[in-house]
């Protein structure tokens, strides 16, 4: 893709210094854990927003909170910027370096701490994977909730920077609602503890800043997590429609009447083809868009709530309704939804989008998305969490044609002020990153952006931590 989106231009002092600045991070760190030589530093060039990259000047693999706080405290020193990494699963491009940047990568920091099921808290690393978290409490009738599609490789370090969600955010929420406490390495080095085990931690909602904050406050090295009893029993369902605006109209419904079940996630017919060819996991091929309800509870509880949504879906042209019979046909259905992203990387480069709509905006905005693509001669495939309108459309494209790549961040950036247009917001669990910061002026006034800034400033000063990312490069307050 064109570099149309800039990085702050690199700080000669610190290049001029590079090899002693090599030597001294490999003082503060155990052997193998730093990574200078150009051919190992090549991975973590970029991300999963793949369309753009840089070099990092070096990568450092901490395995303590003590030695993330050494890091941080020479290169603040120094004036040398850093790039917190978890797995590198961003879709934003939250994780992707500059060539003056110390990449501080949590992947050593993988260790699952404590688990206190009396207070229903795991307190982890950073580095711990969002899957290892519910794999390790499952035997005991436990999970953690937030789950990301990339939930096999993304950390809760990530999931915390950009407050990542999942399918079944709709019931228990995003990483906020399920974040205790977080240990925090600032950007001279200090460590400090937000939160705990209780519910509620007195004084300011720092915790509340921390989250979603993009590794511009500092880097989380271990957090408390809450986790959650399993139900009695969850079953998906699959709903087909004849027409995308039809299933939009159906989730609007639902969720209006009081209706609150597990997840409901939409596709396109585009996803479904993609995504049933994948994962062949019986999706209905003869219809335009596909829901994915699961409800949970008591077999009881399960009958009667589908039966109410079934109801509502009837009234808007419901042409397959289709109830998972086994834990495997159940799996089957996840597998395919899960699999979105990776199963449209097979067949065409994408970028994926991340704004967010009121749900009763969902058919209006479904129809101009399709209306924007068209104009630019793309395709687009719309997979996404219908249930709190978090939407997903995947722009596919040829990343090889720059006249390609740059008409989809032209309709990319067309369909995210779509969605801040029609009451919406910019993301609703990817973050902002280099992807939509220069969209940050269409969200917010100068006043709200000065705000936002006084308050990063106020955690680092010098502006050291992710310094491309979130906001406009212009306006920044002198660091």
């Amino acid at each position: 893709m064109a570099d149309t989106i800039t990085f702050l231009p690199p700080k000669q002092a610190v290049l001029d210094r590079r090899r002693e600045i090599v030597a001294d991070l490999a003082d503060l760190l155990p052997a193998g854990c730093l990574i200078s030589e150009p051919r190992g530093l090549v991975p973590f060039e970029t991300d999963a927003f793949i369309a753009y990259r840089r070099v990092p000047l070096a990568v450092a693999l901490p395995q303590t909170t003590a030695q993330v706080a050494a890091l941080l405290k020479y290169c603040s020193r120094y004036d040398i910027p850093v790039v917190p990494r978890g797995a590198g699963t961003s879709l934003s491009g939250g994780a992707i370096p500059q060539e003056d940047a110390v990449v501080i990568g949590l992947s050593k920091m993988s260790r699952i701490l404590d688990i206190d099921f009396a207070n229903r808290t795991a307190t982890v690393q950073a580095g711990v994977t969002n899957i290892n978290i519910s794999e390790a409490v499952t035997a005991d009738g436990y999970f953690y909730a937030p789950d990301p599609s990339s939930q096999l490789a993304c950390t809760i370090g990530g999931n915390i920077g950009m407050n990542s969600g999942g399918a079944h955010c709709l019931k228990y929420g995003v990483t906020t609602n399920n974040l205790l406490g977080v240990k925090m390495v600032m950007f001279d080095g200090t460590i400090i503890e937000l939160g705990g085990k209780a519910l509620d931690a007195p004084g300011l909602d720092l915790l509340g800043l921390v989250c979603g904050s993009e590794g511009q406050l500092g880097i989380v090295t271990e957090a408390t997590v809450r986790l959650i009893a399993r139900p009695e029993g969850c079953r998906p369902v699959l709903f087909g429609f004849p027409t995308s605006e039809e299933a939009g109209t159906c989730v609007a419904e639902i969720i209006g009447t009081g209706i609150i079940p597990v997840a409901i996630e939409f596709m396109d017919k585009p996803a479904i083809d993609i995504c049933e060819a994948f994962a062949h996991a019986g999706y209905p091929m003869d219809v335009e868009a596909l829901l994915i309800v699961e409800v949970e509870g008591s077999d009881a509880e399960m009958d009667a709530m589908l039966a109410s949504i079934i109801e509502i879906a009837r009234k808007h042209g419901v042409k397959t309704i289709k109830e998972s019979q086994s834990a495997t046909e159940a799996a089957l259905i996840w597998k395919g939804r899960k699999s979105a992203f990776g199963a449209t990387g097979r067949i065409a480069d994408y970028i994926c989008m991340d704004g967010t709509v009121p749900l009763g905006q969902l058919s209006y905005v479904l129809k101009k998305t399709t209306e924007i693509i068209d104009r630019y001669g793309l395709r687009v495939a719309n997979v996404f969490h219908a249930g709190d309108g978090n939407m997903h459309p995947l722009i596919l494209y040829n990343i090889n044609d720059p006249e390609d790549a740059a008409r989809a961040e032209q309709a990319g950036n067309e369909i995210l002020k779509l969605c801040v247009d029609a009451g919406g917001c910019l993301t609703g669990e990817h973050g902002v990153g280099i992807e939509k910061r220069d969209l940050m002026r269409h969200q917010y006034s100068d006043a709200d952006l000065a705000q936002q800034m006084a308050v990063r400033s106020a955690f680092d000063p010098h502006w050291i931590l992710n310094p491309s990312k979130v906001f406009p490069l212009d306006g920044r307050p002198a660091a």
